[in-house]
């Protein structure tokens, strides 16, 4: 079974900073070749992919995050990441974690609350 545990979120004033973190284990799960991403969903609200990132490196993003959230991984501590700088109040919400495996597989986090203050 793949586990995906999300750390790393709070309370943040706007304008401020935050990194999440996502490690992934499992037995049969080879993270260097998923696809991993961060979704967020806010109250009364369909959940959003935030940003993606492939097995090689390549990332892309929701519009309203482009310049001010960045997605790495570090494949050698099976962990993805996401910078977030310059937050605002309606980044608040709460982030999952989700990882496709190369047969499709998908897997999500438990979640990590992001609220930012005005």
């Amino acid at each position: 079974q793949v586990q995906l545990v999300e750390s790393g979120g709070g309370l943040v004033q706007a304008g401020g900073s935050l990194k999440l973190s996502c490690a992934a284990s499992g037995s049969t799960f080879s993270f260097s070749l998923a696809t991993m991403a961060w979704y967020r969903q806010a109250p009364g609200k369909q959940r959003e992919l935030v940003a993606r990132i492939l097995r090689g490196g390549s990332p892309n993003y929701l519009e309203s995050v482009k310049g001010r959230f960045t997605i790495s991984r570090d494949n050698a501590k099976n962990t993805v990441y996401l910078q977030m700088n310059s937050l605002k109040p309606e980044d608040t919400s709460v982030y999952y974690c989700n990882a496709r495996s190369l047969g499709g597989s998908e897997y999500w986090g438990q979640g990590t609350q992001v609220t930012v203050s005005s």
